[in-house]
């Protein structure tokens, strides 16, 4: 190929983690006929966050995050967000069943367990925001089977190892939901992604870094470097997405749209305690998360999880805060500089000046010792030992900074897809619940970068194949949201946790 030859593609989708995974099949299963790629910058998929070590596998169903149930000023309880996530985690659910059913991601116990999902809160303060959360979550269907007690002895038998050796006095109060899930992330990404590479016209190659991207017609030119020979080439694709993680924001803003324009970056890094000493580990199967320390940011909630990945079961603890330049954990320490521009450095500046709290924050959690992490550890597993966890890096995060019009600049949780007008070009932004709600988002991409094909009869009988009920149904009907729920349930083998299987 000479230097102005190129290939050409309908689609070309940049990082090989859960997103342009859950978007390439879903594009092949809507229309098999169509041509894509995958690139990769590192040499197999689901190194960055998908990596099952890089992030909690908290199946995110609004079940046991505290933050996803805030306490407005009058007392009340906004359960809108939970509903949401809870229906798009549904969704979720329905697509790997349509594929476990299909045959073509293998057993679903390979990358999804049962683990009921527990919120714990201490000292009176917290007891009562979560009676009101849990008497405002029960009202909606997708929430009645959630349990409520203060009883010390039922939160032992539901989860043993958070009474021994604490204060007997202290006042404690708990919400079970035995319907939770772990996900491993890498093994379900790397599952499609063996799925895409046994289809036509659809490629899989790693050890690729794309270097530019240059509006071509109504398409785009993508300029990609072999990281292993070196050697260049160009694609021409109608469509391309950008879902490499935290390297999405330096790709966006290499594109140019004007909807890139005032788009920042703040990068969190984590580090883990993990167990894997089978006698405590098997007195542990639930995910219990807490409150947040005030000034912290979402993600850093801490949580004492059950994590099953390649067939074995662990624990973890954290996540604990860290900051680092770099956006991605194999990154380099200049993409947090080289990432300012002159139409976002206004809305970074600002985001530094209002949020003070949380520099201090990440600051005090570099500092801490091993003493210290332990000590937080304790404030869940009072008898923990310290020779029984080891510290584990976790994945790199980037949470959003976006204009605002009253402050200049706000840090956004969560995530966003920023798309181009005309629908050619997409990124996906930021973080937490991001794996879990994939296929919500991706739905929302077809949506905005393929509205024709969407509304065609082709496409519109394959979504209802894959997808029995969206999430506004879902929301809104108890009879279809059971139906829905019970048929993905019995498809993912979703049971009890006793013997996970390996990949």
């Amino acid at each position: 190929m000479t230097q102005n030859e190129y290939e050409t593609m309908d689609v070309v989708l940049v990082g090989a983690g859960i997103m342009s995974a859950t978007l390439a099949v879903l594009l092949k299963e809507l229309d098999p006929g169509i041509k894509l790629e995958v690139v990769e910058l590192m040499a197999s998929g689901a190194i960055e966050s998908s990596n099952p070590w890089n992030n909690a596998g908290t199946g995110h169903a609004a079940l046991c995050e505290l933050n996803y149930t805030p306490e407005a000023a009058d007392g009340s309880i906004d359960i809108k967000k939970s509903i949401t996530i809870n229906t798009q985690f549904e969704e979720s659910k329905q697509f790997w069943a349509y594929l476990v059913n299909k045959g073509a991601i293998g057993s679903p116990r390979s990358f999804i367990n049962s683990v009921p999902h527990m919120s714990l809160v201490r000292g009176q303060e917290g007891i009562a925001y979560l009676k009101k959360r849990f008497n405002a979550l029960t009202q909606h269907h997708a929430f009645s089977g959630m349990e409520y007690t203060e009883d010390r002895a039922t939160i032992a038998k539901w989860a043993p190892l958070l009474i021994p050796g604490r204060d007997p006095s202290e006042p404690l109060a708990m919400t079970r939901a035995e319907g939770g899930t772990d996900v491993n992330f890498g093994a379900v990404t790397q599952k499609m992604l063996d799925y895409l590479g046994k289809q036509a016209e659809t490629k899989v190659t790693c050890n690729q870094r794309v270097t530019d991207l240059k509006r071509d017609g109504d398409g785009w030119r993508v300029s990609i470097k072999d990281t292993q020979n070196g050697s260049n080439r160009q694609i021409r694709a109608k469509f391309v997405f950008l879902g490499a993680g935290g390297a999405a924001l330096p790709l966006l803003q290499l594109s140019g749209i004007p909807e890139s324009k005032g788009f920042g970056g703040f990068p969190v890094s984590g580090q883990w305690l993990r167990c894997d000493n089978p006698e405590v580990v098997k007195q542990h199967q639930a995910k219990v998360y807490s409150q947040a320390a005030v000034g912290s940011p979402p993600m850093s909630v801490p949580h004492l999880d059950t994590r099953v990945v390649d067939g074995k079961t662990s624990l973890l603890f954290g996540p604990y805060a860290g900051f680092s330049t770099k956006f991605l954990r194999h990154g380099s320490f200049l993409d947090l500089p080289l990432s300012v521009r002159a139409n976002n450095i206004g809305p970074m500046l600002a985001v530094a000046r209002d949020n003070m709290d949380l520099t201090r924050y990440l600051i005090k959690e570099v500092m801490q010792s091993e003493a210290q992490r332990l000590e937080t550890l304790r404030g869940f597993y009072p008898e923990a030992k310290a020779e029984d966890w080891r510290l584990e890096m976790a994945g790199q995060r980037v949470q959003i900074i976006k204009k605002d019009p009253k402050n200049g600049g706000i840090l956004q949780f969560g995530t966003e897809l920023v798309a181009a007008a005309d629908g050619s070009i997409a990124a996906l932004l930021g973080a937490s619940p991001g794996a879990s709600v994939t296929v919500s988002i991706m739905l929302d991409l077809l949506n905005r970068c393929f509205p024709e094909q969407v509304k065609s009869e082709a496409w519109q009988r394959k979504l209802h194949e894959i997808f029995p009920a969206m999430g506004k149904v879902l929301a809104s009907d108890p009879e279809r949201y059971r139906e829905v729920q019970a048929r993905s349930d019995a498809l993912l083998q979703l049971a009890a946790l006793e013997q996970p299987v390996s990949a």
